[in-house]
């Protein structure tokens, strides 16, 4: 086993809509801990990949880039360019944080080599130690996050309360509505305002999963009671989807925070993702 001294990094894989700017705080609260943290722009929010246009006026209604709108695949190739740099030059342990719809993309990047368990039957050291999910989307294997969330039986589609679809419904963007209502809700009204300004848009995310780190590395979920875009009692069924297979290890903490707790708990969130490091480290670290 790893010395408990190790370094560990914490890569952040934050939600559709949004840019890392929500997260500086809590990027911030890590680092001053001496935690190494990451929180990349991810294509799939990016406007600059979206050929919308003027970034300040964005026009949703525009023709798609000529390579198609970027999907969850490319958010995950930002974020194992990243790990691999991690883990395979540096040898760091590593906590992925999957916020959102983040989680699918994080569950995606776990894959098996570069894993702590893996690595060591291997020779090497470091590794992924855990993922922690915040308020994230737990997708089975075989799904992707749109098709998860849509109705199996062809009736009408799910349109969350926060999603406005442009002129190419499904095929197009969304952009967001109401955003400080539904993920700043337990922030004062000049800054909910304020990072409803930072929202972007995204396509439905239609990358399956086929990775399934779920019963090979420890998990953990922070369930937000106060969520109004994820509700609790969602994120609590995705949980006992997931917690009853074999081999899942899954730890629950619970906040009464809205969907940003990085930005409304950020001190709590610190603390809950230290101890399960701790956790994740004395299982397989």
């Amino acid at each position: 086993m790893s010395s408990r001294n190790s370094p560990y990094a914490v890569v952040i894989c934050h939600g559709s809509y949004h840019t890392p700017e929500p997260y500086l705080p809590f990027l911030a609260a890590l680092e001053s801990k001496g935690i190494e943290a990451y929180c990349p722009q991810l294509p799939s929010s990016d406007l600059r990949k979206m050929n919308v246009g003027d970034l300040s006026k964005p026009d949703f209604d525009r023709d798609p880039p000529r390579d198609g709108y970027p999907q969850a695949i490319d958010d995950v190739e930002v974020v194992t360019e990243i790990l691999n740099r991690l883990v395979m030059d540096h040898e760091k342990h590593v906590v992925l944080l999957g916020h959102s719809s983040g989680a699918f993309t994080a569950t995606m990047a776990a894959r098996p080599e570069l894993q702590v368990k893996s690595r060591r039957e291997k020779g090497f050291s470091g590794g992924i130690i855990g993922i922690f999910y915040e308020c994230g989307f737990l997708i089975p294997v075989g799904e992707s996050v749109h098709s998860f969330f849509q109705p199996k039986d062809g009736s009408e589609a799910v349109i969350p309360p926060f999603c406005q679809f442009h002129n190419r419904g499904f095929e197009g963007l969304a952009s967001t509505k109401d955003g400080a209502k539904y993920f700043f809700n337990d922030l004062d009204d000049d800054t909910a305002k304020y990072y409803e300004g930072t929202l972007t848009a995204s396509q439905p995310l239609t990358t399956v999963l086929d990775n399934d780190p779920y019963v090979s590395v420890p998990c953990a979920y922070l369930i937000t009671e106060n969520d109004l875009a994820l509700p609790p009692a969602y994120q609590e069924s995705m949980i006992e989807m997931q917690g009853q297979r074999s081999g899942v290890e899954l730890s629950v903490y619970r906040c009464g925070a809205g969907h940003s707790p990085h930005l409304t708990w950020t001190e709590g969130l610190v603390s809950v993702l230290e101890d399960f490091e701790q956790k994740a480290f004395n299982i397989g670290g």
